[in-house]
């Protein structure tokens, strides 16, 4: 797809109809599936993310391509385990650079059938399901909480239950509770027993009738953002609530330091401007992740300087997300810095930004989001491959063209 430019409105007054949370329905249709597929799941996602891992499930091929869903490989990883046949489990070039061999061998520890089709530690996998018969489980808890989460919902079907400790310090906490939280809608038994200890009891899982999936917070962080750098805006989004099972919720909270307001109305929040700023941000990401590239974005164009921490998962992601973001955020006359490679910070300091920035989304859809509202600030904003907004948010471009951005593929 070519490059696309975009201009934005002078104002925003709109109503946006945002996808449903992608992290409950890949969650929702693995338990779904170890349910036996007895609950309807209503407002399903129609991003790339979900759609193979629905066609994973339904169709079960000898070989499963995810494509470039690291969500789908996880979870996909530990459910084809304790499932009956053989599969070859696969996904494109990048997602055989990310690694699996921190639950490939846990899984395998736990007696599961699983070997490296290509490189050790690496997709592809081919997996035989099989009964395992091992229920403690021992991982470090600063791994990505999806290997966790892919533990957890396959607990009620051992034979015992599972045991998980994590060890050390747990990032992504919020990511493992939203976990939890559904395995207990569908009737499981699962719980932390302490701080950095958790345990499912081998009872199977009860699906309800029908189980309705909220719109996605990570996809309003963007709505969030062109709020803030908008010299007007008003923007409606339905489907979320305040009482949400997303860690990602937290972005109301975060976006009232610049300058957003949020309003809750039933089923429905309202984003105005406040008006309030601060001169300086500081934040720990560690348990929202996905949220890091909308807010370095933000701040620097609204020359908040930042430091974020924990964001050390930013490099096993679609691309690695730090060193893209200094790559990307120079070009726009921002200068970034990088240290231990979990902490990105801007001091104010600046360089000669590209007469005609186009930026680069590295096969992640989160760069292609996180930098579209910068047209409000920089002119002559180009954003490449914008289609990869299809793995989360596939109507993104859609939807700004809603709320009045001009949006035209490049000649």
């Amino acid at each position: 797809m070519k490059p696309i430019s975009l201009v934005p409105p002078a104002s925003i007054h709109a109503t946006i109809q945002l996808p449903s949370s992608k992290s409950i329905c890949n969650r929702a249709l693995i338990i779904n599936a170890l349910s036996q597929n007895h609950a309807q799941l209503r407002n399903l996602s129609d991003c790339d993310d979900t759609r193979v891992l629905i066609s994973a499930l339904q169709d079960m091929p000898d070989t499963i391509d995810i494509g470039a869903a690291g969500t789908a490989m996880r979870f996909l990883t530990a459910y084809l385990s304790v499932n009956e046949g053989t599969h070859l489990l696969t996904g494109t070039p990048r997602m055989q650079q990310r690694p699996i061999g921190i639950l490939a061998n846990a899984l395998r520890e736990a007696g599961a059938h699983i070997e490296y089709a290509g490189k050790e530690g690496y997709p592809p996998l081919r997996i035989t399901g099989s009964r395992l018969t091992h229920n403690e489980i021992t991982l470090p808890g600063n791994v990505s909480s999806q290997y966790i989460s892919a533990l957890l919902m396959i607990g009620p079907a051992l034979p015992d239950g599972l045991k998980l400790t994590l060890t050390g310090t747990v990032i992504s906490r919020p990511y493992i509770d939203l976990t939890l939280e559904l395995m207990q809608a569908f009737g499981s038994h699962a719980q932390w027993s302490d701080e950095h200890q958790l345990y499912v009891e081998p009872h199977p899982y009860q699906a309800p009738a029908s189980y309705y999936i909220e719109s996605d917070w990570s996809a309003a962080s963007y709505w969030y953002e062109i709020c803030a750098l908008m010299p007007e805006a008003e923007i409606e989004l339905p489907g979320l609530f305040r009482k949400s099972l997303q860690g990602d919720a937290r972005v109301a909270r975060l976006f009232s330091a610049l300058g957003v307001e949020t309003r809750y109305e039933n089923d429905k929040v309202l984003l105005t401007k406040s008006g309030i700023k601060t001169s300086r941000m500081e934040y720990d990401f560690i348990n929202q992740p996905d949220l890091a590239q909308t807010f370095v974005v933000t701040c620097a164009l609204l020359d908040v300087p930042f430091r974020f921490s924990g964001l050390q998962s930013l490099k096993i992601k679609e691309t690695d997300r730090m060193a893209a973001l200094i790559k990307e955020m120079k070009k726009l006359g921002y200068v970034l810095n990088e240290t231990d490679g979990s902490i990105l910070s801007w001091n104010g300091e600046r360089c000669m930004p590209d007469a005609r920035p186009a930026i680069d989304t590295y096969e992640d859809h989160r760069m292609a989001m996180a930098f579209a509202p910068a047209c409000i600030i920089v002119d002559n904003l180009f954003i490449n491959n914008p289609q990869v907004v299809s793995k989360s948010y596939p109507h993104y471009w859609d939807d700004l063209r809603r709320a009045g951005f001009n949006i035209e593929a490049e000649p």
